[in-house]
């Protein structure tokens, strides 16, 4: 099972994960201008969201 974590607290919110992820596991959250994982099921481990946050707030484990 893959587990997508967002450190909410180093998250700047610029959507780089939203535009990056090829299957759709994130979007914005536009109370709190923060992303959030909504789909971790449909991961498929790119880590492309990791590369892409400017601000390292993203893990993907397995």
């Amino acid at each position: 099972m893959v587990t997508v974590v967002i450190d909410l607290d180093k998250c700047e919110g610029c959507g780089d994960c939203v535009d990056v992820c090829p299957v759709g596991v994130f979007e914005l959250d536009n109370d709190n201008k923060k992303a959030n994982v909504v789909d971790q099921d449909e991961c498929i481990v790119c880590e492309a969201c990791v590369t892409q946050c400017p601000n390292e707030a993203i893990t993907v484990s397995e």
